[in-house]
């Protein structure tokens, strides 16, 4: 393994630590000291500023009228939206269960990328889609009143709404990735984001004692900000450079584990049987969506083992 493949290797696992404890610092913020709401004016903000200025750095080119209307739509969809849903059902869910929901992602882009791109899904991925969603409903209704006054479900559902946001705007953004570069593509996503976001924003301005926030909270939006939208952005960056995108994806499976692992440590979750299980169908399912990826990564890491040998 040479330098830049290990370097690589070593952001995608900073990354997933800063996303695993993100779920936790998060959570800490709501919502005794912030809304939602107003913490999505603080990060789209704050990613907005901190991505303009790395804007200089991009690939010069040219957006068509049919671009824009993307970049409208992914802004919509993974920025305004898909925050709003994830903050407000981690307000009302656990880390550790938010951080296992997310991984069914990969099933869910799958399953919108059959519909809105007309990708072709085989009979294992389907039975993969089937096994995930079977370890997300165990997961999301084991335990809770089957009822929307139980703000533990309706947390869980939001974050499976959150995550079908996110699983529109990942395939609406493909082919803008594609012709662009990946850093002109994002300040503008963040733009309509933001911009979307600011009706509901400015009415949560009035809501927000700037002075009376302890220092301890200030470090806390800056690490959701700066850590979690920013940096591990960047980090993904260098990683796809130096490996496959379905390599870097597999790194989401830290998540639930780092924090499932900080939630332990620190006495605030118990590990269940029907957590284990539906870990197990989820990690399952997703194994069988991206079975073509993990086998062309099995197969790379041989041929890399017979070139060394």
């Amino acid at each position: 393994m040479n330098r830049g493949v290990r370097l690589a290797h070593i952001a995608l696992i900073v990354a997933g630590i800063l996303f695993g404890a993100n779920y936790w610092i998060a959570k800490s913020l709501m919502p005794d000291y912030l809304s939602p709401a107003a913490i999505i004016v603080f990060r789209t903000t704050g990613a907005l500023i901190l991505f303009i200025l790395l804007l200089p750095f991009a690939r010069k080119s040219s957006f068509s009228v049919k671009d824009w209307l993307l970049l409208a739509l992914c802004g919509l969809s993974g920025v305004t939206v898909n925050q709003y849903l994830f903050f407000v059902g981690l307000n009302l869910s656990t880390p550790v269960e938010t951080s296992l929901l997310h991984t069914i992602s990969p099933i869910v882009v799958v399953l919108f990328a059959a519909w809105l791109i007309h990708e072709k899904t085989s009979l294992i991925q389907i039975a993969g889609i089937v096994m995930g969603f079977s370890g997300a409903l165990l997961l999301t209704l084991t335990g809770k009143e089957i009822s929307w006054s139980s703000s533990h479900l309706s947390g869980n559902l939001f974050i499976l709404a959150n995550i079908s946001a996110y699983s529109i705007y990942l395939v609406l953004a493909k082919p803008l990735m594609k012709k662009h570069d990946p850093m002109k593509v994002s300040v503008w996503v963040f733009f309509f984001g933001w911009l979307f976001f600011l009706p509901v924003g400015i009415t949560t301005l009035n809501e927000i004692s700037v002075l009376s926030l302890p220092s301890v909270i200030w470090a806390a939006l800056a690490y959701v900000v700066v850590g979690t939208t920013f940096l591990t952005y960047l980090l993904t960056m260098l990683a796809l450079k130096k490996l496959k995108a379905g390599t870097v994806g597999y790194y989401i499976y830290l998540q639930p584990l780092i924090s499932g692992g900080i939630g332990v440590i620190t006495g605030k979750e118990m590990v269940d049987t029907p957590k284990i299980i539906s870990a197990i169908l989820i990690f399952a399912g997703v194994f069988l969506v991206n079975w073509k990826s993990f086998h062309s990564v099995s197969d790379s890491v041989r041929h890399a083992i017979k070139k060394q040998n």
